[in-house]
């Protein structure tokens, strides 16, 4: 079975032991993918609307470097630091993704990496 590392550096760079996304089988598999400015690898500032766009820039960009996009995503988990931005996340979530749309879950959590209010990990489909 053939993997291959996806790397893009229009996302930002994997600061520990593990890649932006693979690539294996047809489906591309994101790590979890929090809302860094690529350029700089910090967070963005702004509270979580800014979080959640620059998360899902993030996720497009790998995903385009993989070949695919987000019109390909078939999974995504969404991990939150509080459940009451749901509602914030969910509106601009809908503005990215379009019918039929992926599964998701969403879960809170007690913390996030690099003080994150917001990370999404996604699998889409691709050519092998």
């Amino acid at each position: 079975m053939k993997k291959e590392i996806i790397m893009t550096e229009n996302a930002p760079a994997a600061f520990g032991p593990f890649c932006q996304a693979m690539k294996v089988k047809g489906f591309i598999f994101t790590s979890g993918i929090l809302p860094l400015d690529p350029s700089t690898g910090k967070k963005v500032e702004g509270g979580i609307e800014k979080e959640t766009r620059q998360t899902l820039d993030n996720i497009k960009a790998i995903l385009e470097a993989a070949g695919s996009s987000l019109n390909d995503v078939v999974k995504v988990t969404v991990y939150l630091t509080n459940m009451n931005d749901f509602k914030v996340v969910n509106e601009i979530y809908g503005q990215y993704f379009s019918k039929p749309y992926p599964a998701r879950a969403a879960i809170e959590v007690s913390g996030l990496a690099k003080d994150a209010k917001v990370e999404i990990q996604a699998t889409g489909i691709c050519d092998e």
